[in-house]
């Protein structure tokens, strides 16, 4: 008797929580932070269907190695080049993946701006959800076994108050059930943003800001690492974080964000 008391209970309850959402969704409906349209109920989270539907991915074929879009599939009868994104990388960064491409007609932009500079943390969980989904090649997926975050200038976080490599990257090692290390990498100096300079400034810019912590070599030495941040341009950031931790004994290094900034050659 006393179970089915408990039960209807339960019932009456789960029935009033739902009265209440409703309610409240009523007099106070929820919008997606990325495009502002109202929610549709069977929305989860804080960014609307209709938004990750309308990620631009990055087409196939693509490189195997940084995952760049190429023009035409490589010939099985002559050898190719390395492509030109290929390029930027150095010897040790065994791969790198991305979801989409962020600017121009997709949605990518938006929900990244939704997390950075909208405040909005939720995002990082349904990008590093798309983020788990990116196919690797065999050899990451059987080696991978720490995720590091791009660390942010200590003035930045404390005015953004998180750093979203973080978040990404704390989903991301959930997911993939490998170790997140976040205490590896430290910025050694302020600099810029990247957002509006050139690949030249951007190296410059970058050049010799980050370095590994005291207890660096011990979470790295001979291990493959993967680095994690929101959007890749030029890969400035994410090699000057790599060299720091190649200096101090990582074995390989591969590259994962969310987004990827297009190149001219890829807008044209």
């Amino acid at each position: 008797m006393r179970a089915d008391g408990e039960t209807t209970l339960a019932r009456v309850g789960a029935a009033v929580r739902e009265l209440g959402a409703g309610a409240l969704d009523l007099l106070l409906p929820r919008h997606c932070v990325a495009c502002d349209r109202a929610l549709d109920a069977g929305d989860r989270g804080t960014v609307c269907g209709r938004c990750w539907a309308r990620l631009e991915r990055l087409p196939e074929p693509c490189c195997a190695r940084c995952g760049h879009p190429r023009r035409r599939r490589p010939s099985v009868l002559t050898s190719e080049p390395s492509c030109a994104w290929c390029r930027l990388l150095p010897t040790y960064v065994r791969a790198v993946r991305s979801v989409c491409w962020v600017g121009g007609a997709g949605s990518g932009g938006p929900i990244v701006h939704a997390l950075k500079y909208g405040g909005w943390e939720s995002v990082a969980d349904g990008m590093a959800e798309r983020m788990a989904r990116v196919p690797w090649p065999a050899d990451v997926l059987a080696e991978r076994d720490v995720v590091l975050p791009v660390p942010l200038a200590a003035a930045r976080e404390r005015e953004r108050g998180f750093n979203q490599s973080v978040l990404l990257a704390r989903a991301l090692g959930a997911r993939w059930g490998v170790a997140v290390a976040g205490d590896v990498l430290a910025r050694g100096r302020a600099t810029r943003t990247q957002t509006r300079l050139t690949p030249d400034e951007r190296l410059a810019n970058v050049r010799g800001a980050f370095r590994a912590t005291d207890g660096a070599p011990a979470r790295v030495r001979g291990r493959h690492v993967v680095l994690v941040d929101d959007v890749v341009t030029t890969c400035a950031t994410l090699n000057a974080c790599a060299a720091a931790l190649f200096a101090c004994g990582a074995r390989i290094v591969s590259y994962a964000t969310f987004g990827r900034a297009r190149s001219d050659a890829d807008r044209s």
